[in-house]
C-alpha cells in the first residue's frame, strides 16, 4: 500500500472525485440482493438454488444473470440477460423491504460531510443495474447523495465501468479529473481492479464478503476494517 504521506499535501482547492461502491460498502441489504436472484430462478426453473457456484460479490449484475443463464443451458444473450435482470428488479422490490439490512458504519457521516463540500463530487461505480442500485439506496435514504453514477447496465466488465463515471463527472462539472484525484471505495477485490484499470487511487473496506487478508492480497492503496472512526478515515484519506 503506498505511504499516507504521499497524499496529505492535497488542499481543499482541489475537486476530489469519490466513487462508491453500493452492496457490503456503502450498505448491508441482509441479502435481499440474492434473495431476489434465488426468486427468479424458483419462479423460472422450479428449483431452489443456493448459487453457492456463482460468484456474486463484486460482480456486475449482467455478468451474474449472464452465468445463472449459462447454468440453467439458456443463452446469455442481450435480450435474455435484460430480461432476467428485469425479474430481478421486479423480486428486488420486494425483497429489499422486507430484510434487515443496515447502512455500514461512517457512511452516512461521511457522505453528509463530502456531500457539504463543493470540492468534493459524490459519484457510484457499482455492479448493480442503475434501477436495482436506486430501488437500495432509497431504500436506506443514500440515493439523494450521489449526482450520477456508472452502473452494469453501461457495461458488463466492471474493469470498464470506470471510464464511464469519470467522463459523467467532467461533463457535469466541467472539470477534467486526473486519475489522482479520483477515490474508488469498495469491499471486494474486483472494486480495487475496477479502480487500477483506470489509474484511480483503490481505498478497500472489509466490511463485506473479502476479508481483510483477502483484500490486502489486492494491495489496494489504502486498507480499513471500517470507516467508523470517521475523522481518522478522513486524515488519512486527506478527504
Amino acid at each position: 500500500m503506498r505511504q499516507v504521506s504521499a497524499f496529505t499535501q492535497m488542499t481543499n482547492g482541489n475537486k476530489r472525485l469519490l466513487l462508491f461502491d453500493i452492496d457490503g460498502t456503502l450498505v448491508s441489504t441482509g441479502g435481499a440482493g440474492m434473495r431476489a436472484l434465488k426468486l427468479v430462478i424458483e419462479k423460472r426453473y422450479g428449483v431452489q438454488d443456493d448459487l453457492h457456484d456463482v460468484e456474486i460479490a463484486g460482480r456486475t449484475d449482467s455478468g451474474i444473470a449472464a452465468s445463472i443463464l449459462k447454468k440453467y443451458g439458456v443463452n446469455g444473450a442481450d435480450e435474455n440477460v435484460s430480461d432476467f435482470l428485469d425479474e430481478y428488479v421486479r423480486f428486488l422490490g420486494q425483497t429489499i423491504s422486507t430484510t434487515d439490512g443496515n447502512i455500514l458504519p461512517g457512511m452516512s457521516e461521511i457522505l453528509t460531510r463530502m456531500k457539504a463540500r463543493p470540492d468534493r463530487v459524490l459519484g457510484l461505480l457499482t455492479g448493480n443495474v442503475k434501477r436495482g442500485a436506486e430501488l437500495k439506496l432509497q431504500h436506506y435514504g443514500l440515493w439523494g447523495f450521489f449526482e450520477f453514477g456508472a452502473f452494469s447496465d453501461d457495461h458488463h466488465d466492471r474493469n470498464q465501468l470506470g471510464g464511464f463515471a469519470r467522463a459523467r463527472a467532467e461533463e457535469k462539472h466541467g472539470h477534467d479529473f486526473d486519475a489522482a484525484q479520483i477515490d474508488v471505495i469498495g469491499d471486494t477485490g474486483h472494486d480495487v481492479a475496477c479502480g487500477r484499470a483506470f489509474g484511480a487511487r483503490t481505498v478497500a473496506i472489509a466490511t463485506g464478503g473479502w476479508s481483510r487478508e483477502q483484500l490486502a492480497a489486492h494491495k489496494p492503496d489504502f486498507l480499513f476494517d471500517d470507516l467508523a472512526n470517521v475523522g481518522e478515515v478522513m486524515r488519512v484519506l486527506g478527504w
